[in-house]
């Protein structure tokens, strides 16, 4: 099981994502409203190589519609690897619901007790 927490109603979790040479283990909102893999900042993506490999459009909280790159990186929870698809905007580093079923986990949010969990599901 993976713990997040809560920082002022936003649930974050760590993930390590990696690409080449380089890993990171950003902190990143769950966001359930998101139904892909990753959204990473351009910082993020330059830091770990990632190379623009199409741009998808995408509907963003506002309800426009937006032209995003997107690039392929590696993700690992827990021993498990997996190949993501990474979204690369200015906006919040984000894990979506397509990441979540690529590893099987789903999420535990208590908004009562401010808990955020990730459980492996078998």
């Amino acid at each position: 099981m993976i713990q997040g927490v809560f920082v002022e109603n936003i649930p974050l979790i760590k993930i390590v994502v990696a690409w080449g040479q380089s890993i990171q283990a950003p902190i990143v909102v769950l966001d359930t409203g998101f139904t892909g893999d990753l959204q990473v900042t351009p910082k993020i993506a330059k830091e770990l190589g990632l190379s623009v490999i199409g741009v998808t459009k995408t509907r963003i909280a506002n309800g426009e519609v937006v032209d995003v790159p997107t690039a392929l990186a590696i993700s690992s929870m827990e021993g498990t690897n997996n190949y993501i698809q990474v979204l690369i905007s200015e906006s919040m580093p984000l894990a979506g619901i397509s990441f979540l079923s690529k590893f099987n986990y789903k999420a535990i949010v208590d908004c009562k007790y401010r808990k955020v969990a990730l459980e492996k599901v078998e």
